[in-house]
């Protein structure tokens, strides 16, 4: 699943889920909550207790303006052997709950994999009606991200440009782009070692019910965004028992987990983009890039191909443009500001592409890359020939040119990768009770359909669609009818109606497209 260097910066926001009271409709109050704990499935219980969490200050300034208190908990590395004295310290963060009455803990993960969830302990001052501040918000960073330590890294400057063209036009475009690729897996296992080899979400699922444990609770509730989203499937589906509410946003289809979803994700990412060259076509007078999609499209790759002759500052080549411009396809909130930057490059002036570019590449630290890396490598088998990754490439490649070539390079480390590739959960939401899902239809980072599968596989879910929306992860973000429906369901656990049929239970119109 492609999360360019791009999405870290300026989506904060990515994926999955909501947990909270087991029963809908019903409040588990705090007492009922700590009374006793969850079922024990029997690999629990051999895990080590956790020690008790010591809260203290946070350093991030986010952070300390929300009051938050922030800790470490250790949690065992390898969770087949529990008790084998290897450990992961994971970073937490907590915004206590302000109001009565009290619905529990809710943990939050933004999705990636490989990103950064420790400042979303801040997310419930944004659900209305001031139902999130019934709620303790965990935030915490995956084991191998961010402050949670050991910290994964393999190459900092890898995403330095320039680097290759996307395209391989040339034979030896595509081998630099192996040995790159192969060279960063090859570095990735010579660096990190053992935690490699344990980095799949099923580890991180485990981490979650650890957590809940060391926070003395019986049950939690989750939130997450985009990958966030599969890590509470996989979650719920370990531990039905423990979950109280879940909110999947922008929801990954279980069943295509990861090469599969990387080639789906491509045809999606194509149709956003196509429709951001439609508007930015709408509106030549002001951006002058061609008065149709099929213009604007050419004044693409005629930058493309000046940049991939003659990188701007000797940095920015086509390989940078693509990663940059692919945000518009994350969210219309940028259209605006990005087809700026755009239409002053096609006209030769780099300086603001480069700002967007220059401010967002990882020339220092490629923690969230590896991260991503980890997970996804090792999650699912990959292909390990290259006749098959050139072959669904090309073929994909045919009716979505825009993204395929990059999103393959992007996860070409998979082919080669140190770490050895495990079974994905098999995901079921037969013991789970209500949850709600939100994702827009045009959804292109996590396409619409993953929603519609997970639907089917949690019986007694709720899916508000938002037909027409091309923006990834955009719950809490100031859409009233999105938002109503999420703080309602937190209150007390109202969920739309559940329908008869394959489609969605409810629906509400996505926030309006940009204008210049």
């Amino acid at each position: 699943m492609r999360r360019p260097v791009v999405l870290v910066v300026v989506v904060t926001l990515l994926v999955v889920a909501l947990a909270g009271g087991t029963i809908a409709g019903v409040l588990i109050t705090a007492a009922e909550r700590t009374a006793r704990p969850a079922a024990t499935p029997a690999a629990e219980a051999t895990w080590p207790a956790p020690a008790a969490i010591a809260w203290g200050g946070c350093a991030d300034k986010p952070l300390q303006v929300a009051k938050a208190q922030c800790a470490t908990v250790t949690v065992p590395m390898d969770w087949n052997a529990p008790r084998d004295g290897r450990t992961v310290r994971l970073a937490i963060s907590r915004v206590q709950h302000s109001s009565s009455p009290y619905a529990g803990v809710m943990l939050v993960n933004p999705g990636g994999p490989g990103a950064s969830g420790l400042d979303l302990s801040t997310v419930g001052a944004s659900v209305p009606g001031g139902v999130g501040a019934r709620y303790d918000w965990v935030g915490f960073d995956p084991r191998g991200v961010g402050s949670s330590r050991p910290r994964l890294s393999c190459v900092p400057d890898y995403a330095n440009g320039p680097r290759p063209a996307y395209t391989p036009v040339t034979a030896a475009s595509t081998r630099a782009w192996l040995r790159r690729s192969a060279a960063y897996a090859s570095t990735c296992g010579t660096k990190n070692g053992a935690l490699l080899d344990h980095m799949t979400t099923r580890d991180s699922a485990n981490d979650m019910e650890y957590l809940r444990i060391a926070l003395g609770v019986r049950t939690i509730s989750y939130y997450g965004y985009s990958y966030g989203t599969y890590l509470g499937q996989v979650y719920a589906t370990l531990y039905p028992g423990s979950l109280a509410r879940m909110v999947l946003d922008s929801t990954v289809d279980p069943t295509r987990v990861w090469y599969g979803a990387n080639l789906d994700q491509d045809l999606a990412f194509q149709t956003t983009i196509d429709r951001w060259f439609s508007w930015l076509a709408k509106y030549d007078s002001t951006y002058h890039l061609g008065s149709t999609q099929q213009a604007v499209q050419a004044s693409y790759d005629r930058l493309a191909a000046t940049l991939a002759a003659n990188p701007a500052g000797g940095r920015l080549g086509s390989a940078e443009l693509a990663d940059t411009l692919l945000f518009a396809g994350y969210g219309q909130n940028v259209w605006a500001g990005l087809g700026s930057a755009f239409a002053a490059a096609a006209q030769g002036s780099y300086t603001q592409l480069g700002q967007y570019w220059l401010g967002l590449d990882q020339t220092t630290d490629d923690n969230g890359y590896a991260a991503y890396l980890a997970v996804q490598c090792t999650d699912a088998v990959w292909p390990r020939d290259w006749a098959t990754w050139a072959a669904d490439s090309r073929r994909v490649a045919q009716k979505a040119p825009f993204e395929t070539w990059a999103n393959m390079w992007f996860n070409a480390p998979c082919r080669t990768w140190p770490a050895k590739a495990g079974t994905p959960v098999d995901v079921s939401g037969a013991k789970v009770g209500g949850i709600l899902m939100i994702d827009e239809t045009l959804d292109a980072a996590t396409p619409y359909s993953g929603s519609l599968v997970v639907r089917k596989l949690f019986p007694k879910a709720s899916l508000l669609a938002e037909p027409g929306g091309t923006t990834h992860a955009d719950s809490l973000n100031g859409n009233a009818c999105v938002d109503d429906t999420i703080a309602a369901y937190l209150k007390d656990g109202t969920l739309p109606t559940r329908k008869a049929g394959d489609g969605p239970d409810a629906t509400c119109a996505p926030l309006p497209v940009p204008t210049p």
